[in-house]
């Protein structure tokens, strides 16, 4: 064990796969754990051995576990691990997963995925749950316009229409409803009041979390950026000095275009849509918004959405903007600064642009 270096670990429900390896990089030992014997194994290793895993569920409770141990914990995003499997995609199996992971943590321009705390897991608990219900309540909405289109009955889309004419549609005994028909809508309507009840619990735990962090507030000020976006983007990141400029934030977060580059041309594609998918629907979400009204308004983020969306169309107009919100959330919390509207940016002292 005072031999090992690094460790790849494959993680797992039940067993955990890990491939050592020592100073030179050869391999001291690949073998399977039971998930209680992990720690154990672990805690023989020498003083700030580094342990890798891939970025899965329960690598944030493993990695933190690793740091109390002394080790230096590492998670990596599963693409950048897939390169390093000798056996390429069709020799996946756990110890070839491991060894990869071992290999892919070796490389001195890794980029590694910041380890979450206790209180940043608990929130987005939050925001899960809160997507699960809106999920689950536009379903039950749907369930029920279906359930009335059988007997003759359709209503505007709008939720707040459908919820007013629901009731007394249940009561007009002049309508095709069966007295069994009558008693299943009441028990969706019944279902859909309770998940708007915990809709409104979840709103309130963020509205609380807004009103304890003071990133979250400085968030909210962006055009484009609510209390959930906000809430939901401190949690998520926690640490913005990982990244080292706007440019690889927005980048981690799938806003910038995908490249198929060669030979000196540039061809640019759809974004890459990597990184958290659901901090980037909601900057993508509160984007369309600002680019819908931003004829109304006059400060130079909005004449300059609405002068994209009029050259390049509706799609990309809001893709950029939820890009450059993200690059402005860089600079508000790495500079410190607060976010100004108005704010119009320079280039450095002595910036030579190339002709």
């Amino acid at each position: 064990m005072n031999e090992i270096t690094r460790v790849g670990v494959d993680l797992a429900k039940r067993v955990i796969q890990v491939c050592a390896v020592n100073s030179a990089g050869v391999r001291v030992t690949s073998r399977a754990l039971a998930r209680d014997k992990f720690l154990p194994w672990c805690a023989q290793l020498p003083a700030g051995c580094l342990v890798a895993m891939e970025a899965s569920s329960s690598a944030h409770y493993w990695a933190r576990k690793l740091l109390a141990l002394g080790l230096q914990a590492r998670i990596i995003p599963a693409h950048l691990v897939v390169p390093y499997r000798l056996q390429g995609r069709g020799g996946k199996n756990d110890a070839n997963d491991a060894a990869a992971i071992c290999e892919a943590a070796s490389r001195p321009q890794m980029h590694f995925v910041a380890i979450k705390s206790v209180e940043q897991q608990s929130m987005l608990c939050i925001h899960r749950l809160r997507e699960g219900f809106k999920e689950e309540r536009v379903a039950c909405i749907n369930r029920i316009r279906g359930l009335l289109a059988e007997f003759g009955l359709v209503f505007p889309q709008k939720p707040e229409v459908l919820r007013q004419a629901l009731p007394d549609a249940m009561e007009d005994a002049s309508n095709e409803l069966g007295s069994l028909a009558r008693l299943t809508l009441q028990r969706a309507y019944a279902q859909w009041q309770e998940l708007d009840e915990h809709m409104r619990w979840c709103d309130q735990r963020i509205a609380a979390h807004g009103k304890a962090s003071e990133q979250v507030r400085q968030a909210e000020q962006l055009m484009g950026v609510g209390p959930v976006t906000a809430s939901a983007v401190v949690a998520t990141v926690g640490d913005f000095k990982q990244f080292k400029n706007g440019a690889q934030f927005g980048a981690w977060l799938g806003l910038t275009p995908r490249q198929n580059s060669s030979g000196g041309k540039n061809n640019l594609g759809h974004i890459t849509k990597r990184g958290d998918m659901y901090v980037r629907m909601l900057l993508i979400q509160g984007a369309k918004s600002i680019v819908l009204t931003a004829h109304k308004r006059d400060d130079p983020i909005s004449r300059w959405a609405h002068a994209l969306r009029e050259k390049s169309g509706w799609q990309k107009a809001v893709v950029a903007l939820a890009n450059k919100n993200a690059r402005i959330l860089w600079a508000v919390f790495v500079r410190g600064r607060p976010f100004d509207a108005r704010h119009v940016s320079t280039k450095p002292a002595g910036c030579v642009v190339a002709a």
